[in-house]
């Protein structure tokens, strides 16, 4: 690619809106957030959003609390109660709603004195299919609802979050907001003819389908493909296991790489080496990895589940950059994945849309602007 074609990228990258008045802002996030063993797509977006918040101008004082999140014990909670006392009357304070929802009891009595604003990335109450439900479903889904309600504001990080938030917890629409997760431009991945390296970049758990992904590659060992899995193996362990001794029954444990968690420059390589990333989420609220994708020009071939279609989004001509699928159904999966590969142009046809869409990302210096504007209004 010229130089002059990642220039324009990056200039759409980094558009940023007018931020809105600044001023401080608490930030109260989980320990472990730079924890680059453990990685998640929530953690990556707050890490983003405290650095684009002080690049705006706010003075951004960050609490990380340690704790089980979302299921803190005793010791947690009181720690957590400390930090939240000891917060200026007035103070603006945005949350990650893994740790706010869990507390309500300790938030909301605190709403009249703090402007407090939740950050969703996953609602507590929305377990994705095939992962482990709280056995209090129904008391996760009432304390998250009432800590929403106290709180002055919601941002969401898709519109579908915001569309299931108000659905399930009859919020008012005009409470929440959305800020998208930005993106960081990168170079188109150069790939090969064959179209035949897959990418996946999902924690290995229940609830990202590695089952499903490999149930549909074991239908289609006479094809040439490689499937490179990307992400931590220590959420679920006994899944992960499961996934290793799938690969090694159904014979494709040759041609399937369980790397564990990457990131940086190691990952960086890893998409750059890749054709297609594909996606057999049960349930996703937006999907990062997406865009991180799209970014470098790869076609994304993912379930048609929660926010993933809005993260995968058109190009210029109104085309798919991918192939959208019905979640944990591998025989709709083997039959995209087979599709692209044998036919040639069919791969030209996505990579062209992908590139298409790669211009229209935002990137985080928007998603920073967007919150700014938000929390801008809450503090007025």
């Amino acid at each position: 690619m010229s130089g002059s074609g990642s220039a324009g990228v990056r200039n759409r990258i980094t558009a940023v809106g007018a931020p809105g008045q600044v001023g401080t802002v608490h930030v109260v996030v989980p320990d472990g957030i730079d924890d680059h063993l453990r990685p998640s797509g929530g953690n990556a977006y707050d890490r983003r959003i405290c650095a684009g918040l002080a690049v705006l101008g706010w003075s951004v004082h960050e609490h990380a609390v340690t704790g089980p999140w979302p299921r803190p014990d005793g010791p947690s909670r009181e720690r957590f109660t400390r930090v939240i006392a000891a917060l200026p009357d007035g103070a603006v304070v945005l949350l990650d709603g893994l740790i706010a929802s869990a507390v309500p009891e300790v938030l909301a009595p605190e709403s009249g004195r703090l402007r407090l604003v939740v950050l969703v990335h996953m609602p507590l109450g929305h377990a994705p299919a095939g992962e482990k439900a709280s056995a209090d479903e129904a008391g996760v889904s009432a304390r998250e609802r009432a800590m929403l309600t106290a709180a002055v504001g919601v941002v969401t990080t898709s519109s579908w979050t915001r569309g299931w938030l108000i659905d399930r917890y009859a919020l008012r629409p005009s409470r929440i907001h959305v800020a998208t997760p930005g993106v960081d431009a990168a170079y188109p991945a150069p790939g090969v003819a064959a179209g035949s390296v897959l990418l996946c970049v999902a924690a290995v758990t229940p609830g990202k389908g590695h089952d499903v992904l490999l149930a549909a590659l074991a239908s289609m060992t006479d094809l040439p493909w490689r499937l490179e899995c990307v992400g931590s193996l220590t959420r679920d362990p006994d899944f992960a296991d499961r996934v290793g001794r799938q690969a090694r029954r159904e014979r494709i444990a040759d041609r399937v790489c369980l790397t564990g968690a990457l990131a940086g420059a190691d990952l960086d390589r890893m998409y750059a080496a890749a054709d297609v990333l594909v996606l057999a989420s049960r349930g996703e609220t937006y999907g990062m990895v997406v865009t991180e994708a799209l970014a470098r020009g790869l076609p994304v071939i993912a379930s048609a589940v929660g926010g993933l279609p809005e993260a995968v989004g058109l190009g210029a001509d109104g085309d798919t950059p991918g192939i959208l699928v019905p979640p944990g159904d591998p025989a709709a999966l083997a039959a995209a994945l087979c599709d692209r590969l044998r036919d040639a142009g069919l791969r030209q046809r996505l990579r062209s849309v992908a590139l298409d869409r790669r211009a229209t990302l935002s990137g985080w210096s928007d998603t920073s602007a967007t919150l700014s504007r938000v929390l801008a209004e809450m503090a007025a």
